[in-house]
């Protein structure tokens, strides 16, 4: 838990010392920023354990009145984006609980968040085009 303090806190500080025109919103900003990034991994995590540990897929819910990319996309925000956003808010923003984790935890000049962010957007597109390559590779 500390690592996801650490991640928060550092992206916290290097959007707090923005220059004001900058600073509208920094709540939501954050929040979206650490939201997708989470959302990322948990979808990596995810497609993990359901394609290689339990061999099948049991994380989805159908909406089978719906098209099928309205479908995708409700359930991708009930599943993935709805649970880190809630966790992002009761973590951090619920009762403004940053302001005490601020100082608890040192300031990386937003290094810490930018390789999360950055890692969590390219591991998984890494990981297809390896998993794809392989693929062939096996197949040949």
């Amino acid at each position: 838990m500390w690592v996801y303090y650490r991640i928060w806190m550092d992206f916290i500080h290097r959007v707090k010392l923005q220059p004001v025109a900058n600073r509208r919103n920094w709540k939501l900003r954050c929040m979206i920023s650490m939201t997708l990034a989470m959302a990322f991994n948990l979808v990596l995590v995810m497609t993990i354990l359901e394609k290689f540990v339990f061999k099948r897929y049991f994380y989805k819910i159908e909406f089978p009145y719906l098209p099928v990319r309205v479908n995708n996309v409700l359930s991708y925000l009930i599943l993935f984006i709805l649970p880190c956003a809630l966790m992002n808010y009761l973590l951090i923003f619920r009762n403004d609980r940053y302001e005490k984790l601020l100082n608890k935890y040192p300031y990386y000049n937003g290094k810490l968040f930018i390789s999360y962010f950055l890692i969590s957007m390219f591991l998984p597109i890494i990981l297809m085009w390896a998993g794809i390559v392989f693929s062939k590779i096996n197949s040949a």
